[in-house]
């Protein structure tokens, strides 16, 4: 089983920056594309950002394209959140994935415990 981590959220003023992580552990070989969901109160969980096991290939959500970077660091099984010009319509409980396909919200993704992020007007 994959097990998935996140740490990296608080409290952050509008405009401002976070970077969130999200350590991975476990079964992970077999295991192409990681990213990361957010869900805020009373909304279903949103696709944020995807990135394949490489490295190569990237997508983002329309509202944060431009301002949000994903990464991973396969030394270290992890993958990073760069969030820029924060917006309050960016706070959510972002939740990291790891899945077989790129749709993390399939059946096969795994989803670690969340981190709140807070963007404050």
């Amino acid at each position: 089983q994959v097990h998935l981590v996140e740490s990296g959220g608080g409290l952050v003023q509008a405009g401002g920056s976070l970077r969130l992580s999200c350590a991975a552990s476990g079964r992970t070989f077999s295991r192409n594309w990681m990213g990361w969901l957010r869900q805020s109160p009373g909304k279903e969980r949103e696709f944020v950002a995807a990135i394949n096991l490489s490295g190569s290939m990237t997508y983002y959500s329309a509202s944060v394209k431009g301002r949000f970077t994903i990464s991973r660091d396969n030394v270290k099984n992890t993958v990073y959140l760069q969030m820029n010009s924060l917006k309050p319509e960016d706070t959510a409980v972002y939740f990291c994935a790891s899945a077989l396909y790129r749709d993390l919200k399939g059946d096969s993704a795994t989803w670690g415990q969340g981190t709140q992020v807070t963007v404050s007007s």
